[in-house]
């Protein structure tokens, strides 16, 4: 389990790259520690082009025989800086699971489009290759620089659905018997086949579907697999497993002999038809082949189990190819190669300076009794898959917060912030947010649909005082700072008088230092890409089937349009200056357009900073309306007691909620697997 001293040491890392980018400036700016010109003194002989030849020379060399690798730290490099910029804050917990050595498999979760990878990419030490889907490898910008990533592309028969002919008219749920269910005490636990029998108007389901190919009915992220197709108007595609016990339902409409293959059939009319799409099967052998190549060359890669990316604040089901490569990699290579979970947590992550915490889970492993079962194949090879899978989803559900809606999930940040009580790190926010999140569901499921008044009074409070911030536009952690409204010294009355100017001047001087970089630099770009990326955003709403408000493709968006036109910019301004300028000033034109990066990354980082000093002075601003201000000085005590009741309330509640509240220090990984268990065993009892 990842604890609060696993930090990343990539913090350490850009220091001594800082040290060694000053200290190359040192050596070359005075000549007595230049080696260049040391050399030249000893051997003046020599020349000053000679030296640059063979460092050419040599450097092309190096460029060629290396060129993958020093291309992926080039864009490893380059995306450091973006995030820099994109992002006011990246943590990283449990960089220390990541084995320094060997095969490494990462499985993140999928909420945040192109970013997730410049994240994962840009926070892990080792050398990684995702995969992803070819139509984004296709894409002109995103394809080259998935190919300098060393990205494997992926063809996805979602890429590729069309629209089926027709329309799906009528449904036909077929169970069939298992031949050996002569004992009736084993017959009610048995599973049997099912089927869903589909029929169709005007279809042409023999010309446009195969076996293995799938079908997807409007508003379903899954498809269903063909089974078998009849004629262009009936097919068979499967269905689910359904226990025996179900049989009564539909026992009395065709009850078939225990030991027949006869199936018992319910027909289901459609009162209004609807539409589906045809998802070709993609044969995936290539693909397997370049991941299995690179694990067995003690590589590591990195896929997102979701399939595709979405907004939603829970994982949606995992795709089979993360157990279906680790299986044959360990067949192929016999080396058990460790699946790390990551958990890529974002706040306001489809907004430029948002945050983001990156969380490295406790790597699990192939067990190696399930090897036979893989290689057998059929449902043995299914189960092995389905259960890794499990256990997967448990190890990434333990690094990430999950809630059943986006209100909950900031009703669940509202209740850990009031909860502490002192600065803490930020693996135990993660910790504490995790918590009140499972407690949250474990609440649900023991008020059985009916939770107490107490809890419901206690939720609307909290919304309520959320409700009040966000109107008046401040901050939770600035509510303290409002109970000091009277002052009885000369000192605090001077220090008070002084607070009010010393901001306003401070936040005129950020002004002054960003507004010419910002305004000619960032704010034509900027504006730009929010527009695109909300004119993106509702392109990719209209096509996916997963997305809530598309929230996830806002950030990619404006980061790659970025990319092309805050060069293209700087670009413009260089030519202007340089055909405006006499020929005598190309040095000066020059060394401007150079400093065009840092102009616009201190546009950046003093804008915000500026955001920053207008927050802290709304609630002085808020004080001069008389209406704002009697709200203002409710909040401090509305939040005082809120506060203590709603850590009275968990004091009374937490011994139920078992080791959620009592366990000090919890295996998430562990305590995912006990819900999942426990959820299964309810299931049967039903």
């Amino acid at each position: 389990m990842a604890s609060p001293s696993q930090v990343s040491d990539i913090e350490h890392d850009f220091t001594k790259t800082q040290l060694a980018l000053f200290f190359s400036i040192l050596i070359l700016a005075v000549d007595s520690l230049n080696p260049v010109k040391i050399f030249q003194h000893v051997f003046p002989q020599v020349a000053t082009w000679h030296i640059a030849t063979i460092s050419t020379i040599i450097m092309i060399y190096i460029f060629i025989t290396e060129m993958k690798q020093l291309l992926y730290y080039s864009v490893k490099i380059f995306f450091h800086s973006i995030l820099s910029i994109f992002f006011r804050d990246v943590k990283i917990i449990g960089h220390r699971n990541i084995p320094h050595y060997g095969p490494v498999i990462f499985a993140g979760n999928h909420a945040n489009q192109f970013i997730d990878s410049v994240v994962l990419m840009s926070t892990c030490k080792r050398t990684v290759s995702f995969l992803m889907a070819e139509i984004s490898y296709n894409l002109m910008l995103v394809g080259h620089i998935a190919w300098a990533m060393n990205v494997v592309p992926v063809k996805r028969a979602m890429d590729s659905a069309f629209k089926g002919s027709g329309e799906i008219v009528e449904f036909k749920l077929v169970i069939f018997d298992d031949d050996d269910d002569d004992n009736d005490d084993d017959h009610d636990n048995d599973v049997k086949e099912v089927r869903i029998g589909i029929k169709g108007k005007e279809t042409k389901f023999t010309s446009e579907l195969r076996v293995k190919d799938k079908i997807r009915f409007p508003g379903c992220p899954n498809g269903l697999k063909v089974i078998v197709v009849h004629s262009d108007t009936y097919m068979e595609v499967n269905g689910i497993d359904l226990p025996s016990h179900h049989d009564n339902d539909v026992s009395s409409k065709s009850k078939p002999s225990s030991k027949s293959k006869t199936p018992t059939v319910i027909i289901d009319s459609i009162q209004t038809p609807f539409v589906y799409d045809v998802l070709k099967r993609t044969d995936h052998a290539k693909v397997f082949e370049k991941v299995l190549a690179k694990l067995a060359c003690h590589k590591s890669i990195a896929l997102f189990p979701e399939g595709g990316s979405h907004d939603r604040t829970d994982l949606l089901p995992l795709k089979a190819g993360v157990a279906l490569i680790a299986y044959s990699s360990f067949l192929e290579s016999g080396v058990n190669a460790p699946i790390i979970p990551v958990g890529l947590n974002y706040f306001r992550g489809h907004k430029i300076r948002g945050r983001v915490t990156v969380e490295y889970g406790r790597p699990i492993y192939i067990d190696p009794v399930t090897l036979p079962d893989f290689e057998a194949g059929g449902e043995r090879r299914i189960n092995a898959c389905n259960d890794i899978l499990e256990r997967i989803e448990d190890s990434l559900r333990s690094v990430i917060v999950s809630a059943p809606d986006y209100q909950t999930l900031k009703l669940i940040h509202t209740a850990r912030r009031l909860y502490r009580s002192k600065y803490v790190s930020t693996y135990e926010k993660q910790d504490l947010s995790r918590r009140f999140a499972e407690g949250y569901k474990r609440l649900l499921l023991l008020a059985k649909g009916n939770p107490p008044e107490s809890w419901l009074a206690l939720q609307e409070r909290l919304r309520n005082y959320q409700k009040e911030l966000d109107d008046l536009g401040i901050f939770d952690y600035q509510v303290p700072g409002l109970i000091n409204e009277r002052i009885e010294t000369y000192g605090d009355v001077l220090l008070q008088a002084m607070r009010l100017p010393f901001r306003i001047c401070e936040l005129f001087l950020l002004i002054l230092v960003s507004l010419i970089p910002s305004l000619f630099l960032n704010l034509p770009v900027g504006i730009i890409a929010h527009y695109y990326a909300i004119w993106r955003r509702e392109k990719h709403l209209k096509i996916s089937k997963v997305k809530i408000r598309g929230m996830d493709t806002m950030l990619t968006e404006k980061v790659l349009l970025c990319i092309v036109l805050v060069p293209s910019l700087w670009i413009f301004y260089g030519l202007v200056l340089f055909f405006r300028s006499d020929s005598t000033d190309l040095p000066t034109v020059m060394f401007v357009f150079y400093s065009f990066p840092l102009f616009s990354y201190m546009g950046v980082i003093s804008t915000e900073a500026g955001m920053i000093e207008i927050k802290d002075l709304r609630p002085f601003l808020k004080r001069l309306f008389p209406s704002s201000r009697k709200r203002l000085m409710k909040l401090p005590e509305e939040r005082m007691q809120l506060r203590k009741d709603l850590r009275r309330f968990i004091h009374d509640i937490g011994p139920k909620l078992g080791d959620v509240y009592s366990e000090k220090d919890l295996d998430w990984a562990d305590f995912q697997k006990s819900i999942r268990i426990s959820l299964k065993e309810g299931k049967k009892d039903v």
